[in-house]
């Protein structure tokens, strides 16, 4: 079963970006004069999902007033607290449906095919608990770290362990969302997700072939903006490097 609806996570404070975000929520800054939640809403109706959940929480209602024409999207309030991803999530499920899903960080810029697409095309549900979108350290803007997995044989990854290099996460992925009501706490991080299906290797990664920017912080955000206006004079070739992953 493919997923068919998606959950864009919007509720963050967005305290990386300093003043930028004192009067409007993260997802409202714009990177070349588009609002970051309507860039990754365009790549989840490019998709074809018909059913869409952006999660709120700080400065909701300026965030919820901005999507109130939009189409296909849900908001899933998150009051008193932010629940974090896994939290978020499942908090959110009742409008998802039953099913895997999408979950697109919408703090992100991306310079290439359609990532949900590739993750689509990819998913299978007899054997995969999640499906990571991952990008080599050399095409992410604006990231500072060493890397986030390691892609293994049959398209498998493990995490990095301290100083070893490795892929960053996207925030992109397929994830099914069986087993979320057995954590206890209201807010809790799909990295605790992640390492449940670590154990039984159901967490499989796929390479972005393009270029992908985390536009969180100022630098961040004037990498995207360059990113956008960039001209691909050596285009990455479909395939290249990608990596798969297998049933």
């Amino acid at each position: 079963m493919k997923p068919r609806a998606a959950m864009l996570f919007a509720a963050g404070l967005g305290t990386r970006l300093g003043e930028l975000t004192r009067n409007r929520p993260k997802p409202l800054i714009e990177v070349a004069g588009r609002a970051l939640i309507d860039r990754a809403l365009d790549i989840t109706e490019e998709a074809g999902i018909g059913v869409n959940v952006v999660n709120a929480h700080y400065q909701a209602e300026i965030l919820i007033d901005h999507l109130a024409t939009r189409k296909g999207v849900a908001i899933s309030l998150e009051r008193p607290e932010v629940l974090d991803t896994g939290g978020g999530l499942r908090r959110a499920l009742p409008m998802l449906g039953t099913g895997p899903v999408f979950t697109l960080n919408t703090d992100c810029v991306w310079k290439g095919p359609n990532p949900l697409l590739s993750l689509s095309a990819l998913w299978h549900s007899d054997s995969m608990g999640a499906l990571l979108m991952l990008v080599p350290i050399s095409r992410a803007v604006g990231y500072k770290g060493s890397g986030d997995f390691l892609l293994c044989d049959g398209g498998l990854i493990q995490r990095c362990q301290p100083g070893e290099a490795g892929l960053v996460y996207t925030g992109a992925q397929a994830i099914s969302t069986k087993g979320l009501e057995e954590f206890g706490e209201a807010a809790f991080s799909l990295n605790r997700v992640w390492d449940r299906m670590l154990k039984s290797r159901s967490v499989f990664g796929v390479v972005y072939p393009g270029r992908w920017a985390d536009a969180g912080t100022p630098a961040g955000l004037q990498g995207a903006e360059q990113l956008v206006a960039s001209v691909d004079r050596n285009p990455i070739p479909p395939g290249t490097g990608s990596g798969h992953s297998a049933r």
